[in-house]
């Protein structure tokens, strides 16, 4: 149920409005529970933790003000300007179930208040000095509607799901990678011979880590070399396309690009960055993917510093959106199963909002508001981190088949080698979408259709007598407010 919003948090008028001092944010105009959205407005979800004393109301207020046009007294200047329109406006405060003293904050913004296709401004607005508001003791951005007015200003992914399946002609099951290991310290010739191994072995990508640029031990101008002389020596040996993710990230926006031409040069299908060269860089990074025909991978590196707590930050599904509408072909969006964070409903909740074109509204995955995508291309999601061949049924029943399964120490840790620990993650992966096919439980039946494969794959019976037994079963610390309640 809605709070009503009376109590004394009507909008003052006239002299009371415009006196010198300080008023309640609420009284300034910024909680307006009658306001209708427009279609045309932005809307955000805040999950606000108010300070003993600071009615949900005016919290919601504060945050609509301090996000748009408000600052901590009255000013005269205000009445130069059409106010009214460019205030965010509170419209709805909700209690959260099952929590004391949180609520959701409903806020819609004018569209006029955002730079077109600039995730750097619409961030320095929604998350800028807000979020260390003394009013509030906790505040954390859910969600977000993006209206088709402010999306059709964004290029969105330089080539998308189906685009990438063309190119690399491969359809009909998930895809496969590994990320080299280790990540640091490897020589660059013996960086490449892993490379080689994975892609051979039946992987479609191998990556670079988040933290390998360009370090002593191994530039990045050797790294690309020796690493696309794995890949083409694998892709002459198996006749398929391959790739390895190189990491363009670095010191300025110019190494970027110049590493980026270098493995274009080279014929590499694909780059990548990381999470934390900020929105402008991955907006450049984006367009220049598409002007050149280059995949672009983004790790999500940085990401848990703010998305991971419950009650501040920003959940990942904003970020999921900001990065398919900046441009991304691939982006990191957890495995449920593996050693990161992730709940099951909110690792759906992501992987909708990269990959659907419609989502609709979905409390229980944490999905506050229906995304109409204006058929922008969706975003490949990748599960990696502490993954492996022993749980394929489950990841597939989680993630489905649009999805990059990375397995880095799941196919190099492989006892019998890195093309062994390849060979059975592509055999687990092709039985297991074939049984689905033939309209087998896999979920159910998974672990026995692994165990039938590996009689005729001895590299799968390696991998499951290895890993068969091990899981990361920890509490999730970012879970749903609103759980499904059963019916039968």
């Amino acid at each position: 149920m809605s709070s009503n919003g009376a109590h004394g948090q009507q909008a003052l008028e006239g002299e009371k409005r415009w006196g010198a001092g300080v008023i309640p944010y609420a009284k300034m105009g910024y909680w307006e529970p009658d306001y209708e959205p427009q279609d045309s407005d932005i809307l955000c979800a805040f999950r606000v933790t108010p300070q003993p004393g600071v009615p949900p109301e005016e919290a919601g207020a504060a945050v609509a003000g301090e996000s748009s046009t408000a600052t901590w007294t009255v000013v005269w200047t205000d009445r130069l300007t059409n106010y009214e329109r460019y205030q965010a406006k509170c419209y709805r405060v909700d209690p959260v179930p099952g929590t004391d003293n949180q609520y959701i904050a409903y806020i819609a913004y004018n569209l006029d208040l955002f730079e077109e296709g600039s995730i750097a401004n619409l961030t320095a607005s929604i998350i800028g000095n807000v979020f260390g508001f003394k009013a509030l003791k906790a505040l954390r951005l859910e969600d977000m509607r993006i209206p088709t007015h402010y999306l059709k200003t964004f290029q969105g992914p330089p080539h998308g799901i189906v685009m990438e399946r063309e190119y690399l002609n491969k359809f009909g099951r998930p895809l496969l990678g590994a990320t080299t290991k280790p990540k640091l310290g490897l020589s660059a010739k013996n960086y490449g011979r892993i490379v080689f191994e994975a892609l051979k072995g039946g992987l479609d990508f191998t990556k670079d880590d988040e933290n390998i640029n360009s370090q002593p031990f191994m530039r990045w101008r050797d790294r690309f070399l020796y690493s696309i002389e794995g890949v083409n020596r694998a892709v002459e040996q198996t006749g398929e396309i391959k790739g390895h993710y190189m990491n363009v990230t670095a010191g300025t926006m110019e190494d970027m690009y110049e590493r980026a031409e270098f493995a274009k040069s080279l014929g590499s299908v694909v780059v990548m960055m990381d999470l934390v060269v900020g929105y402008t860089a991955m907006t450049s990074m984006s367009k220049w993917a598409r002007k050149n025909g280059v995949l672009l991978h983004l790790h999500r590196a940085g990401h848990g510093t703010y998305t991971r707590q419950k009650t501040h930050g920003v959940s990942f599904r904003v970020i999921s959106k900001w990065c398919r509408m900046l441009g991304v072909d691939h982006i990191h969006a957890g495995t449920v199963v593996g050693k990161l964070e992730g709940d099951p409903a909110m690792i759906r909740g992501y992987y909708d909002t990269l990959r659907l074109d419609h989502i609709p509204t979905n409390p229980g995955q944490g999905i506050y508001f229906d995304q109409d995508w204006t058929s922008m291309p969706g975003v490949m999601p990748v599960a990696s981190g502490g993954i492996h061949a022993g749980q394929m049924h489950l990841l597939l029943d989680h993630l489905g088949e649009d999805v990059i399964l990375q397995f880095g120490g799941g196919t190099i840790g492989h006892p019998s080698g890195i093309a062994a620990g390849a060979e059975a993650n592509r055999v687990a992966v092709e039985g297991m979408i074939k049984a689905r096919n033939e309209g087998r439980d896999f979920l159910k039946d998974g672990d026995q259709i692994l165990k039938d494969m590996a009689k005729t794959c001895p590299p799968l019976q390696v991998a499951l007598d290895t890993w068969g037994d091990i899981s990361f079963n920890y509490e999730s610390t970012d879970t749903p407010d609103v759980v499904a309640t059963p019916t039968a």
